[in-house]
């Protein structure tokens, strides 16, 4: 009966699969708390939400003395002393409070934005781990095989059962398949420190040869309702245009009048007088042009939301229809028989019914059709990474 790689995949994972997925996401964890790029943007992000909230403090009071000197009595105060402060038109502080909430939301967004993108790279990563580790067990196998007919055909050689062509053709297959070993190593280093940058340089040890399970795709309706609704991109383009609708409010607001209110103090030797200061700034000049800007920015806003839906959207319908590719292409091949073909070439050359020119031009099919799976398998689980992105 054949097997399908894809179910094959499955009941071999069960039994590490809790381990597996648990060592992805610890590693995930990891990065998340030692990621510099991530820090960064998170202290960032609270530097401009401190710098929207500052916007809406009260002006510095002013504070201003004045003092005469002279011969001559009686000719005004000889000194006065004036402390006054500006208060905007009191509804629109209200105005920028709700501004500042709602970009401060859309800069958490941002920030979600960010973490997201980071944690979809380590997580491709460890896929690609996985993938080297892959190979790593079939060419420890193939080695493995290769160093046993080195073996068997030099002990032919001498005996004069094989030529020297034959004996060359062994020993230059295996001289390849340690290089193409050395090649798989080099890569999985280079791999794990690219994921140990991401983690600050801090120690981390990642070794899984297993993939996690994925989420069944039924159809491209339920995904698309999955992912529109939970895309971080959307939803700070979302609250970006809300932010910039009221940030029209916000400057619609600034027409209304500043006022001032104070203590004055003036007087000299003969007598001191104490009053309160109170005046109105009319915004003639400030303000012109701010509604205008504030506008734009929110037409520009609402167009940059419909982009971000527009490729959303549009990534949801590629990558879906590039899993259920490669997941027909992965339920094409038959792990069981690839296995049975190698044993069967190999039982034949080391019987002398196979020349071991023909075993290697057939066992080569089989092995170009090995690596192919894994490659299949590594592409399916990074597209299914890529759709699922914002629930890492």
């Amino acid at each position: 009966m054949k097997k399908i790689f894809l179910t094959v995949a499955l009941f071999c994972g069960l039994a590490g699969l809790h381990a597996q997925t648990g060592s992805i996401e610890r590693v995930l964890k990891s990065i998340e708390q030692n990621n510099r790029e991530l820090q960064a943007g998170e202290q960032n992000t609270r530097a401009e939400k401190l710098d929207v909230r500052n916007e809406n403090n009260l002006e510095d009071p002013s504070v201003s003395y004045s003092r005469k000197f002279g011969e001559q009595d009686g000719v005004g105060p000889e000194m006065e002393f004036a402390v006054t402060q500006g208060i905007d038109f009191p509804t629109l502080y209200a105005q920028r409070r709700q501004y500042g909430k709602l970009q401060g939301r859309a800069l958490d967004l941002q920030q979600a934005v960010l973490r997201r993108d980071i944690l979809l790279r380590a997580k491709e990563l460890c896929l690609d781990l996985i993938r080297l580790n892959q190979l790593k067990a079939l060419y420890g196998q193939r080695l493995k095989n290769a160093e046993e007919l080195n073996a068997l055909f030099d002990e032919r050689f001498e005996k004069g059962d094989v030529n020297i062509l034959e004996v060359n053709k062994v020993k230059m297959e295996l001289m390849n398949l340690r290089a193409t070993v050395a090649e798989n190593d080099a890569a999985y280093r280079t791999a794990l420190q690219n994921l140990l940058a991401m983690n600050g340089n801090m120690p981390l040890e990642f070794d899984e040869t297993v993939y996690p399970l994925v989420p069944e795709l039924r159809s491209l309706e339920q995904v698309r309702d999955e992912v529109m609704g939970a895309d971080y991109a959307l939803k700070q383009a979302q609250a970006g245009s809300e932010a910039a609708r009221k940030l029209v409010k916000v400057n619609r607001h600034g027409w209304l009048p500043k006022l001032e209110v104070g203590y004055g103090r003036e007087g000299g030797s003969d007598a001191m007088l104490n009053g309160f200061v109170v005046g109105v700034s009319v915004p003639i000049f400030s303000n012109r042009g701010k509604v205008k800007a504030a506008r734009a920015r929110q037409a520009g806003a609402e167009l940059a939301q419909e982009q971000v839906a527009q490729q959303v959207e549009a990534d949801i319908q590629s990558l879906f229809n590039e899993a259920t590719r490669l997941r027909a292409s992965m339920q094409a091949y038959d792990t069981g028989l690839m296995d049975k073909t190698l044993s069967a070439l190999k039982q034949a050359v080391e019987a002398g019914q196979l020349s071991v020119l023909d075993y290697y031009s057939e066992a080569e099919t089989v092995y170009v059709s090995q690596e192919k799976l894994v490659d299949l398998e590594n592409r399916y689980q990074k597209v299914v990474a890529q759709l699922y992105k914002n629930s890492l």
